[in-house]
């Protein structure tokens, strides 16, 4: 058995404290370069999100990667705390409780709470700051919810008037309901071309106010009647292209790529949804006229489709996580791919990725499936490594050097003295919205009492 002397053990105790103030300030500046590329869309290339990106990128998890841009964004607003954990003064763990409640007003004081306190004290200091945020979220939700009110009454003129305050929540309700009633009252009062004024539309077009109006009475009339209107929702709510055979087959070929309205989109759109959706063959003669409707198909069948999610276990992108998505044509039917699973991959939003934003998708002799960038580049299902310089830790202890950082043991040691944490106290103290007047305390009153009170 080797025994080692406490001065040697000293030692390493303080290269693994300054060490770890190193790795926190580069933490910072790690931090400052993710907001950056956040902000500028750098993960826009295909990437559902910026943790997406990094999850794949860095080879994170994707919870640890959420959490690492939610405190790069938190920082913009806490310069303090940014500059506290770039000195190395604060560890990451500390930072990353601190953002969850720390606002511009209060994180002096919560900076202070992470430089004189353990990551343990820190993370119980901000639990209980969170439950008094609960207890005044509430109060002021119990208040909005008492204010609530909806006065009808009669005016002068026989006229009934509406005045009232809603939540939120239920005001939002209200709104898609009008909207969906105007909607509907606007399809019923559509007429012939014929039938309009010189301009194309009625001589007397209501206002806002008076479709407003009139929705409110259809949601009434169907409060009542139990119906708002006819169709069975499954196909009122359907997403119908009118596309033509040869536009479909070759984007760059002219012919109508259109939705039910009129709406254009573009063909490769069109291929898009084809790829994974149910279809009818319209045949016409050369003057436009219909001459014969094939029944509809689907293109992928539900048993097809419960294999392919059986096999590919959710999107096939590069560092997507996502568990649902379309069935993608590795080759397009209407080129005489076939639909079988050999020639369908499970594609999330990034079947547009693939179809419109120039992604190229194919599977390989060896049955894997090959990526590739817009410009050609490979898109690996994991990329490489980043070059590692031979001595790391010399290389960053040299940069922070060359930054004028002086980092050593003591840089990040709280100022704790071992004294027993009264979270309701310091909570009391510290949080705007729990501090209570009270008179002037005598010193030994002023001090934190010896058993804390429970919150």
């Amino acid at each position: 058995m080797q025994v080692h002397s406490p001065s040697e053990l000293d030692q390493l105790g303080d290269e693994i404290a300054e060490l770890s103030a190193h790795l926190d300030a580069a933490t910072a500046r790690l931090l400052s370069m993710i907001r950056e590329f956040d902000a500028r869309g750098g993960w826009n290339t295909g990437f559902r999100s910026c943790a997406a990106w990094l999850s794949w990128r860095v080879g994170l998890d994707l919870g640890a990667a959420r959490e690492r841009v939610r405190v790069a964004r938190a920082l913009e607003t806490l310069p303090l705390l940014a500059e506290a954990l770039a000195r190395g003064q604060v560890s990451y763990a500390k930072v990353r409780a601190l953002t969850r409640v720390a606002t511009p007003e209060t994180e002096a004081r919560l900076l202070a709470v992470g430089r004189a306190g353990t990551a343990a004290h820190v993370e119980r200091i901000v639990r209980g700051w969170r439950r008094v945020d609960r207890r005044a979220e509430a109060r002021e939700t119990a208040l909005r919810h008492a204010s609530r009110a909806l006065r009808v009454y009669q005016d002068d003129d026989g006229m009934v008037v509406l005045r009232g305050r809603l939540e939120p929540e239920v005001g939002a309700l209200l709104i898609q309901a009008l909207a969906a009633a105007r909607e509907t009252l606007y399809q019923r009062a559509r007429v012939p071309d014929g039938d309009a004024g010189p301009m194309g539309v009625c001589a007397e077009t209501p206002s806002m106010a008076q479709r407003q109006a009139d929705a409110l009475a259809l949601l009434a009339e169907t409060a009542l009647h139990q119906g708002l209107g006819p169709g069975a929702p499954g196909e009122r709510y359907q997403v119908v292209v009118h596309v033509d055979a040869h536009a479909l087959a070759e984007p760059d070929q002219p012919g109508q790529s259109v939705l039910e309205d009129g709406a254009r989109v573009s063909a490769e759109t069109s291929r898009r949804l084809a790829c994974d959706a149910s279809r009818v063959v319209m045949r016409h003669d050369d003057d436009g006229r219909l001459l014969e409707i094939g029944a509809r198909t689907r293109t992928i069948s539900p048993a097809l489709r419960r294999a392919l999610h059986h096999r590919d276990r959710g999107c096939r992108f590069p560092g997507c996580a996502v568990s649902n998505g379309q069935g993608h044509h590795l080759r397009h039917w209407v080129h005489g791919g076939p639909t079988t699973i050999s020639n369908l991959a499970l594609l999330c939003r990034h079947h547009r990725a693939v179809h419109e934003e120039g992604y190229q998708v194919a599977r390989g002799p060896d049955g894997t499936l090959r990526f590739l960038r817009p410009d050609g580049r490979p898109l690996p299902e994991v990329p490489p490594p980043a070059a590692v310089p031979g001595d790391p830790v010399k290389a960053l202890r040299a940069c922070h050097d060359s930054q004028g950082l002086r980092l050593d043991a003591r840089t990040a040691c709280p100022g704790w003295l071992g004294e027993r944490l009264n979270v309701g106290w310091a909570i009391d103290v510290l949080h705007p919205l729990a501090q209570r007047p009270s008179p002037c305390r005598s010193s030994e009153q002023a001090s934190p009492p010896a058993h804390p009170e429970p919150l």
